[in-house]
């Protein structure tokens, strides 16, 4: 048995947040598909697992089968156990976890609300997908500002900030945003993508039932 499961699919950005922390880390883990567009996160099996029904949830099969969900938990959960990623000191807990807040809240809040409706509900035109999208430009603003004059995130080296604010950025064209129009951003994927053991989404999230 691995050491994690991550109930997760292709297309959550959330999931793919601890799915790529955990192959950064080198962490011995497996994903389970979670069969969201009918319904399996709404059954009793799953509700048990986490009462909120969303997804991701990290299974930690070495803290006997602690199941963990929201993905900036999860970040520092893994961090925690591997010594990697993570803050040094107390101070550094603070600066990391501000980044991960505003992510939750105003990066990928935003994306994710808007990419539903536009990928996934043909809403992409609609009077409430064009509000969310000028809050989400405006968090992605704030974003490339703050990478004009730093290379990663946080501090001088990469934390599991970048994990969390890189979780949704893979996939421009689902929130209709050219980065040319914030370069410092994709200066900065690169150097994510750089990172030893990175994967794209797609080679870490699962599209359908996989075989154990």
């Amino acid at each position: 048995m691995a050491d994690f499961t991550l109930y997760s699919l292709i297309e959550s950005g959330n999931a793919y947040k601890p799915a790529l922390l955990l192959q950064l880390s080198g962490c011995d883990w497996k994903a389970r598909w979670v069969d969201l567009f009918n319904g399996e996160n709404k059954t009793p099996e799953y509700l048990a697992i986490n009462e909120m029904g969303e997804v991701p949830v990290l299974i930690d099969h070495t803290e006997d089968d602690l199941a963990i969900s929201q993905s900036g938990v999860m970040l520092y959960h893994i961090a925690g156990k591997t010594g990697k990623f993570g803050p040094k000191t107390p101070a550094e807990e603070r600066e990391i976890l501000r980044w991960i807040l505003w992510d939750n809240h105003k990066l990928t809040g935003y994306i994710s609300a808007f990419r539903v409706l536009n990928k996934f509900m043909n809403k992409g035109d609609s009077q409430e997908a064009e509000f969310i999208r000028g809050r989400m430009n405006a968090a992605l603003k704030i974003l490339n500002r703050h990478l004009e004059t730093n290379d990663w995130v946080a501090f001088d080296r990469p934390t599991i900030a970048d994990i969390s604010l890189c979780g949704y950025l893979f996939w421009p064209d689902h929130f209709r945003t050219d980065w040319a129009d914030y370069p410092a951003i994709p200066e900065w994927l690169d150097r994510i993508k750089s990172l030893d053991n990175w994967a794209a989404p797609e080679d870490l999230l699962p599209s359908g039932p996989q075989a154990d």
